[in-house]
């Protein structure tokens, strides 16, 4: 068993911190922080011991300094048990720090956000916190180290419970879930840097599209409430940094989704991005049953709902502009399962709601120009990951060979130009 004698406190999401301190100081632990956490501890009428006097230093060049220092990294990583380490420590007057707790600055956030300069996300990549992070989580034989608010109330309850100790399997725990977080934050930071900036010098190399080591990281957003069959358990993961395709969805109304919903909505967003003009798709069972383009995207539905009137019925629905009052008597009695677009005007979201209580509606972009220039698209197999790259472009008659005696017609290329664009590559003319 282990106990906290001291801890240091240096949040940038001050939830829960104050009840957290509050709790470690009545058990008698010194409290070590930085900056505003230190600020919102005091002004909770804490006692606080600020890291520069640790240290000897003040912060740093606006921030990026302030913990990186021998007096806080070997107070973390000093192992307890070990005579030589503690005489170094004492011989250079570092204390031990026995509990970090830690949330980084919210890059993922900052990166997501569409105005974010990119200074500002460049600010917001966080060095000195997965350095505590990871060194406390190296240490966990005698540190404990914090990630998320979440964890807070049970730790703060240990404590109180064991005398101000924890458990050799809670620390195991929260360095497990300590090293996941630094992985995840890292993921994010690299998805964004691999995102296209400035167009290259064209002397300079292309980087790879296949890696030799793909690394994944994403977030549970919906757990579903059963897989492709009743018996098999599902969820649905967004990858970290700019999300896109599925990821990027947002349900505004209707029951909840379903995975094999979800397997349909893929299908038919990757059908409907191979448009620039107004088109709608209609997909069941992953198949297209109908996809047409027009002048506006009720002339392109009602033409893709002819192609078989039969089959749209439990299929889903995209199109790639803004959904009006206008399109809804075409889907006048018709059971969809999905309705989807890029946008929704408030009436015709609040008409949906009124007329169609089961369907989901969904909002998601559906403008391949938001994609990278290269995008790639995974699939699994049984125990393994196929990678390719996304087939998202228009075809190119340039690179097409006549074989026949005379050259198409206009009408013949667009033909060829909308049937190539059919999953799998068919053509239909």
């Amino acid at each position: 068993m282990s106990g906290v004698r001291r801890a240091l406190l240096s949040v940038s999401d001050k939830t829960g911190i104050a009840e957290l301190a509050r709790g470690l100081a009545a058990l008698g632990v010194e409290l070590v922080s930085t900056g505003g956490t230190a600020r919102t501890l005091i002004e909770a009428g804490l006692v606080v011991r600020e890291v520069a006097e640790l240290t000897g230093f003040p912060e740093m060049l606006d921030g990026r300094v302030k913990t990186l220092h021998p007096a806080i990294h070997g107070g973390l990583l000093a192992r307890r048990g070990h005579p030589e380490h503690m005489r170094q420590l004492a011989l250079h007057g570092i204390e031990p720090i026995d509990l970090v707790a830690v949330n980084l600055y919210p890059f993922e956030q900052t990166a997501a956000r569409s105005r974010a300069s990119f200074d500002e996300i460049v600010e917001n990549i966080d060095i000195g916190g997965p350095a505590m992070i990871r060194a406390a989580a190296k240490n966990h034989a005698g540190v404990a180290v914090l990630v998320d608010p979440a964890q807070y109330a049970p730790v703060r309850d240990e404590l109180q419970l064991r005398g101000g100790e924890l458990s050799p399997e809670t620390r195991r725990r929260l360095a497990q879930e300590a090293f996941r977080r630094t992985a995840q934050y890292d993921a994010a930071i690299a998805a964004w840097l691999r995102a296209p900036v400035a167009p290259r010098a064209p002397a300079a190399e292309a980087a790879p599209l296949f890696l030799p080591l793909l690394r994944l990281e994403a977030e549970r957003v919906l757990a579903l409430r059963y897989g492709e069959n009743p018996h098999q358990q599902a969820a649905l993961y967004r990858p970290l940094g700019a999300p896109l395709g599925v990821g990027a969805a947002r349900q505004l109304h209707g029951h909840d989704l379903s995975y094999n919903n979800l397997l349909d909505l893929s299908a038919a967003l990757g059908l409907l991005l191979e448009f620039d003009e107004p088109a709608a798709v209609v997909i069941k069972h992953t198949n297209p049953c109908g996809a047409a383009v027009g002048p506006d995207v009720v002339t392109a539905f009602e033409r893709a709902r002819a192609s078989d009137p039969v089959s749209i019925y439990g299929g889903i629905v995209g199109v790639n502009a803004p959904v009006d009052l206008p399109l809804l008597p075409a889907l006048g009695g018709i059971l969809l399962e999905i309705l989807f677009a890029p946008a929704f005007t408030p009436a015709a979201l609040e008409e949906l709601r009124r007329t169609k209580k089961k369907m989901r509606v969904i909002e998601v972009p559906c403008d391949r120009r938001g994609w990278p220039p290269r995008p790639t698209e995974l699939r699994s197999v049984l125990g393994a990951l196929l990678v390719q790259e996304a087939d998202l472009a228009d075809l190119d008659p340039s690179a097409c060979k006549v074989v026949s005696r005379r050259e198409p017609t206009a009408a013949e290329w667009q033909g060829l130009r909308f049937g190539a664009g059919e999953p799998g590559g068919g053509i239909g003319v």
